[in-house]
C-alpha cells in the first residue's frame, strides 16, 4: 500500500515538474486601425458590397457569362475540390479524439526451442492427455480499442484549427469568384470597346475616302500637287493596317472571356450598340471598417490566424503528458476447436499509461516556437490585407472622380474636333486652307474619338474595381 503511494506520489512530481517547465510565449495582437471615411468621401454606411453582382450588371449578356464561368471556370473547381479536402480533414481530426476499434484476426505458427521456459512448460503441459503439438499454432479473433484522453485539448483544438481553416478556404473561394467576376466584366467592357473603336475607324476611312478623291481632283485641276495625294493615302493606309491591330485584339479578348468560363474559342454574344451613352451607374463604398465584413480576403486572413492560434495551443499541449487507455477482448486457442471453448479460451485486457517528454525537447520547444512564428506571420499578413483593401478601395474611388471629368472633357473635345473636320474641309475646297490642316484634324479627331472609347471603357472598368474592391461580387 505504502509503495502504491510513494508511486502515486512520484508520478504526480513529475507532471508538476514537466507543466512548470512548459514555455510561454506573448505573439501580438494586430495592430492596425481603418480611418472613419475614404478621402474626399461622404461618411455613409451604405455600401454596394451587398447587392448581388446579378443586380450590379445590368447587361444580360454579361450576366449570362459570368453564370456560365462559375460553373465552367477551371482555376475555381479546383479550388472547390480544396475545399473538400479541407472539409474531410475536420473529419480526420475529430475522429481523432474518438476510440479507435479494430477488429483483428490472426493465426500464426511458432517453433520454440526446448530448453528455453516456453520450451519447458510445453514439454510438461498436455492437454486431454496429449502433448502440445510442436511446432505450436496459435488462432485469434477479437476486438482491440485503444483511447488517447484528450485532457489538454490537443486533439480537439486539432479539430477546431481544421474546422478555421476549412473556412479559410471557403472565404478563399469568395475572393475568387469576386476576382472572376470582375475580370469577365472587364474583359467584356474591353471587347465592346475594341468594337465601337473599330466601328470608329471605318467611319473614319469613309471620311478619308472622300478628302481623297477630292484631293485627287483638285490635283487634276492643279490647284494641289501630288505631295497632297500621296500624304492622304499614306493616312487611308496606315488606318486600315490598324483595323487589323483591332481586330486581332478583339480575337484575343474573346478568347481570353472563352478561357475564364471554360470552353473553345467561339464568336462572344455582346451588346456593343449605344457604348459611349451607356450609363456609368453610383457605387456606394460605405466605410473602411465594413471592408473587414465584406472582404473575402480579409476574412480569410481572420481565420487562419484563429487557426494558428489554435495551433500553438495544439504545440503547447505537446509538452505535457499524453493519457492513453488500451482494452481488448477476444478469444485464443493453439487450435481452431478450441475457440469455441469458453472461458478457458478467453482473453481480454486493460491498460492505461501516461507518456510524456521528460529529457532531449528541443524537437517540441522548436516546433512550438515555429508555431508562434507562424501566427505572427498571419497577425502581419492580416494588417497587410486591410491595409491593402483600404488603398484598393482609395485609389478606385479616386479613379472614377477624375475619370468621370476625364470623360466630359473628352466629349467637349470630340464635338469641336467634329466641327473642325467640316470646317476644314470647305476651307481646303475653297483653297483658304492647305491638305495638312485637313490631314491633322481628321487625325485628331479619330485619336480623340478612341481615346472617348478608351475612356468611357476605363469607367466602366472602374466601376467594376471600386466593386470588388469593397467586396462585392461573391454573393
Amino acid at each position: 500500500m505504502f509503495r502504491n503511494n510513494k508511486n502515486y506520489i512520484l508520478c504526480c512530481l513529475i507532471v508538476v515538474i514537466t507543466y512548470a517547465c512548459v514555455p510561454t510565449r506573448q505573439v501580438r495582437g494586430v495592430k492596425l486601425e481603418t480611418p472613419e471615411s475614404y478621402t474626399n468621401q461622404i461618411t455613409d454606411t451604405l455600401t454596394s458590397a451587398v447587392v448581388k453582382w446579378k443586380d450590379f450588371f445590368t447587361d444580360p449578356v454579361l450576366n449570362e457569362l459570368i453564370e456560365v464561368a462559375l460553373d465552367k471556370n477551371q482555376e475555381l473547381n479546383i479550388v472547390l475540390q480544396q475545399i473538400a479536402i479541407a472539409k474531410n480533414e475536420i473529419r480526420v481530426q475529430k475522429g481523432e479524439y474518438l476510440p479507435f476499434v479494430n477488429f483483428v484476426v490472426g493465426t500464426e505458427t511458432e517453433k520454440v526451442g526446448e530448453y528455453t521456459r516456453n520450451g519447458a512448460v510445453e514439454e510438461h503441459l498436455e492437454i486431454d492427455h496429449k502433448a502440445f503439438p510442436d511446432p505450436l499454432s496459435n488462432y485469434s479473433v477479437g476486438l482491440y480499442a485503444s483511447w488517447e484522453l484528450d485532457v489538454w485539448k490537443k486533439l480537439r483544438n486539432s479539430k477546431k484549427a481544421a474546422v478555421m481553416e476549412y473556412l479559410a478556404t471557403q472565404e478563399g473561394k469568395n475572393f475568387m469568384v469576386t476576382n472572376l467576376v470582375a475580370e469577365i466584366a472587364e474583359a467584356y467592357y474591353e471587347l465592346i470597346a475594341l468594337d465601337n473603336q473599330l466601328v470608329i475607324i471605318d467611319e473614319n476611312l469613309e471620311i478619308q475616302h472622300s478628302a481623297l478623291q477630292i484631293v485627287k481632283l483638285q490635283k487634276q485641276a492643279a490647284r494641289t500637287t501630288e505631295l497632297a495625294v500621296k500624304r492622304f493615302e499614306a493616312e487611308v493606309y496606315k488606318n486600315r493596317s490598324e483595323r487589323f491591330d483591332i481586330k486581332q485584339q478583339i480575337v484575343e479578348t474573346e478568347n481570353k472571356i472563352n478561357f475564364l468560363i471554360g470552353r473553345q474559342p467561339q464568336t462572344i454574344n455582346r451588346n456593343s450598340d449605344v457604348f459611349i451613352e451607356k450609363k456609368v451607374d453610383t457605387v456606394f463604398s460605405g466605410i473602411p471598417a465594413q471592408l473587414i465584413q465584406y472582404r473575402p480576403d480579409i476574412k480569410q486572413v481572420e481565420y487562419e490566424l484563429a487557426a494558428a492560434k489554435l495551433d500553438v495551443k495544439v504545440a503547447r499541449a505537446n509538452f505535457y503528458p499524453s493519457f492513453g487507455i488500451n482494452a481488448g477482448v477476444g478469444l485464443e486457442a493453439f487450435k481452431p476447436k478450441f475457440l469455441t471453448e469458453t472461458p478457458e479460451s478467453l482473453l481480454y485486457s486493460l491498460a492505461g499509461d501516461m507518456v510524456g517528454p521528460l529529457i532531449n525537447r528541443n524537437a517540441i520547444k522548436a516546433e512550438y516556437n515555429s508555431a508562434n512564428d507562424r501566427q505572427l506571420q498571419v497577425v502581419f499578413e492580416y494588417e497587410k490585407a486591410i491595409l491593402n483593401a483600404y488603398m484598393e478601395v482609395a485609389n478606385e474611388l479616386s479613379n472614377v472622380q477624375n475619370l468621370k471629368m476625364n470623360y466630359n472633357l473628352k466629349i467637349e473635345q470630340v464635338n469641336a474636333l467634329n466641327t473642325s473636320i467640316d470646317i476644314s474641309n470647305k476651307l481646303f475646297q475653297s483653297a483658304r486652307a492647305d491638305y495638312m490642316e485637313v490631314l491633322l484634324t481628321q487625325r485628331d479627331a479619330l485619336e480623340a474619338k478612341i481615346e472617348l472609347v478608351e475612356t468611357k471603357k476605363n469607367q466602366l472598368i472602374a466601376r467594376v474595381g471600386v466593386y470588388r474592391a469593397i467586396g462585392g461580387g461573391w454573393n
